[in-house]
């Protein structure tokens, strides 16, 4: 029969069976999670030797392993007492990398641990993990340097752990935060407040929006050091998260009066939608498109904007290059308009 599906309460005419092989049980179990230790990693530092198949040397060529489970290949592993792992000898002139898997063997009917052999070379490569469906299908524990002459082992943790599923909320994501496990994302889907959707991360450095996954966020920029401000309207900034701590933003501050926009001080700056970190400056490009050329100024010129190296700030100084280097914007003349844009370090962390 050309469509089958599985497991219903009894079989039936449409291809429907209530029996389920070991092939057809993986083909449905493995998409259920990737392999995995069933341990979940929601501290900010771990002790090698209380994670589960903790791993020891004992007589240069036995690896024992402590009690763990896991999930391989659609189904569950559980080791209940300690295992040695033997390591054959490698007597070659040349070092080898073998591997310690956890295998799902459906032929077999059961999951085993076992030691996998490489290949002595002078640039040895570890056996990659079988994945054939119906046959076997390995999770890599260890690696193993064997080197040549039979010298010491050295082992190495590979294994893939658990982690908490991520969660979602329709408000109050930030609060929500509080009562999750350390190392879970958290999705704020409220179509209805105002921000656009967005992930978050509550890790071992705190709770921090890591990407925003919808409409860029509206900000309106103020200017600094200046005889005057545009209406709100001609003021239009477009920012997002794109990473945790990382923003990107383009602005735009259009003069629409028939009057320039002088710079009054020692310096012109704009307002940024979050603050910039401090540790070390940051930089940004911009224009100024002057199409009538007031002001004295030409059609284009271009602008740098720049956070000083020291404290969080919330604004960017402006500047434009002269015949010397980099000199304070003196302003935006009549009728121009003044765009800046970039990808800046915030300080969500205060550091």
């Amino acid at each position: 029969m050309a469509e089958v599906s599985y497991p219903f309460s009894q079989a039936n005419a449409s291809g429907g069976s209530e029996m389920v092989s070991q092939l057809q049980w993986q083909q449905m179990a493995h998409l259920w999670g990737g392999d995995r230790v069933d341990f979940q990693l929601t501290s900010g530092t771990y002790d090698a030797a209380a994670l589960p198949f903790a791993w020891k040397v004992i007589n240069g060529r036995t690896i024992t392993l402590d009690p763990g489970n896991a999930w391989v290949g659609g189904f569950y592993y559980q080791l209940t007492a300690m295992l040695s792992v033997d390591i054959d000898p490698n007597p070659t002139d040349k070092p080898r990398k073998d591997t310690v898997v956890i295998r799902a063997d459906v032929v077999k009917g059961s999951v085993n641990i076992a030691a996998v052999k490489g290949q002595p070379s002078i640039s040895p490569i570890a056996p990659q993990p079988q994945r054939a469906p119906g046959q076997r299908w390995e999770m890599v524990l260890l690696e193993v340097d064997v080197p040549a002459a039979n010298g010491a082992l050295s082992v190495y943790l590979r294994a893939s752990f658990d982690l908490p599923r991520a969660v979602a909320t329709p408000w109050n994501t930030r609060s929500t935060a509080d009562f999750v496990p350390k190392g879970t994302f958290v999705y704020d889907l409220d179509v209805d407040g105002g921000d656009s959707q967005y992930e978050a991360f509550t890790g071992r450095d705190g709770y921090m929006v890591t990407r925003h996954l919808g409409k860029a966020r509206p900000f309106i920029p103020s200017l600094w050091g200046v005889d005057s401000q545009p209406a709100d309207v001609d003021r239009v900034c477009r920012w997002r998260w794109i990473a945790p701590n990382t923003v990107h933003f383009n602005m735009k501050i259009r003069n629409p009066t028939p009057a320039d926009i002088v710079t009054t001080g020692w310096y012109m700056q704009a307002s940024l939608p979050q603050s910039a970190s401090g540790k070390t400056a940051q930089t940004f490009e911009g224009y100024i498109d002057n199409p009538s050329g007031n002001g004295g100024r030409p059609w284009l010129s271009q602008v740098r904007g720049i956070t000083w190296e020291g404290n969080s700030t919330s604004t960017v100084n402006l500047f434009t290059p002269d015949s010397s280097g980099l000199t304070v914007l003196p302003g935006i003349p009549a009728h121009s308009t003044l765009y800046l844009s970039g990808t800046y370090e915030s300080d969500i962390f205060a550091e």
